[in-house]
């Protein structure tokens, strides 16, 4: 392929243009790993999009690192200012005893009582929205769950989720090419100083919650400082809130799209656990995650040197038909769906339960209350070149 066959992927607005799916079909089978190389002076980075390397670089942290940053445009400016302090940019061996506190916060006590308020909360906004007529589920719904079993996890106060929500949405993806950096930087910003402040309080009035559960361990006989205390709280935010809404969307996008499987749903012929997993197959909301080369290596025969970034493209990887079965056909039943959706190895996404069981409600509101799923226009792409989905989606439950 020529060079001007390749999309320009540090670009957020390719992923509004192009159809990505189609792209990673026709630069997989040739280029399984390829060079990039960016625009101006930033850096170049290679390319990873079959499954087998992706899986294989994502349990490779001895070699490949994450503490420089996990995503594309953090490395191409640097490194993450949060490096060794949050747990998705810290190497081993901080990681598996920070790994080991925050899985404190996904131990069966603590969301037990979350997921039962996820259902209660799908239940009640899907049964809501079908006497509207048209409606956008992007905001009406999908945008609701997330964000409040985050903050029922964490404890927020009721008060302050409206501005969270609103920061966060701004924080890793824009809904159209207008959008400000510095609008972005200035959400990320106050996510961090909130929780700082609310850090330094559950410190010093402790509860029954999962921000005073991690305020209050230690590594290593160190209690955390404040500001690590925030920088994993605003990743559990930025992590649970912008993947699974997109996962919404994208399962009720993908639903209409698809009667025969909605229909296979609603019957019983396919079961929510097995529905769940290929949706997120599907939707891939986190089209890629980063490395950083520590050594010399070799990913599918290509010379990676150390310094290297190296992306691996879950959206590429999640549709390679070595491994799935006719991968651009939605299959509600499909059997061995071993998706990379949550990562794999060392840093596989804490909040993987948790995620599901979001998905499994929605969809079992769905089942109970809906009939038939209709778009009522054409949904607008989010603007990011790291999360895929979309800002809008005009519906109507029947």
């Amino acid at each position: 392929m020529s060079a001007a066959e390749f999309l320009e992927l540090t670009d957020p607005a390719t992923f509004v243009r192009h159809d990505p799916r189609d792209y990673w079909d026709r630069i997989r089978p040739a280029h399984p790993i390829h060079w990039h190389d960016s625009p101006g002076d930033l850096p170049g980075f290679w390319v990873v999009t079959g499954f087998a390397d992706v899986q294989a670089a994502y349990g490779n942290a001895k070699q490949l690192s994450s503490a420089r940053g996990t995503v594309l445009d953090v490395l191409l400016h640097g490194n993450d200012s949060a490096s060794g302090k949050m747990l998705a940019v810290t190497d081993r061996p901080r990681h598996q005893k920070l790994r080991t506190l925050m899985l404190r916060a996904f131990s069966p006590r603590v969301l037990g009582p979350v997921v039962e308020r996820v259902q209660e909360q799908a239940a009640t906004l899907v049964a809501g929205v079908v006497e509207l007529g048209s409606f956008d589920f992007a905001t009406e719904v999908a945008e609701h769950i997330p964000m409040t079993t985050i903050c029922d996890l964490l404890s927020i106060p009721d008060g302050d989720r409206a501005d969270l929500l609103a920061w966060n949405k701004l924080a890793l993806s824009a809904d159209s090419e207008e959008a400000d950096e510095l609008d972005s930087l200035i959400a990320r910003n106050d996510i961090v100083a909130y929780f700082m402040d609310l850090a330094k309080y559950r410190r010093d009035n402790p509860g029954d919650d999962v921000i005073t559960m991690i305020a209050t361990a230690e590594i290593d006989g160190v209690p955390l400082t404040d500001e690590e205390i925030a920088l994993n709280c605003y990743s559990l935010i930025l992590g649970g809130d912008e993947s699974s809404r997109m996962s919404a969307i994208g399962a009720v996008k993908a639903l209409s799209e698809n009667p025969a499987q909605w229909a296979a749903l609603r019957s019983g012929e396919v079961s929510l656990d097995s529905a769940v997993e290929e949706v997120l197959r599907w939707v891939t909301p986190a089209m890629h995650f980063a490395r950083t080369a520590l050594v010399d290596l070799e990913i599918a025969g290509q010379q990676v040197r150390a310094g290297d970034i190296v992306t691996l493209w879950n959206t590429s990887a999640n549709d390679d038909p070595a491994v799935f079965d006719d991968p651009r056909r939605f299959d509600l039943s499909r059997d061995h769906n071993k998706h990379l959706t949550f990562g794999h190895g060392p840093h596989f996404c804490v909040g993987a339960f948790l995620g599901r069981a979001e998905l499994r409600a929605l969809l079992a509101a769905l089942v109970t209350s809906v009939r038939e799923i209709e778009l009522d226009g054409v949904p607008p792409r989010i603007y990011s070149n790291f999360l895929f989905g979309y800002s809008s989606l005009p519906t109507v439950f029947r």
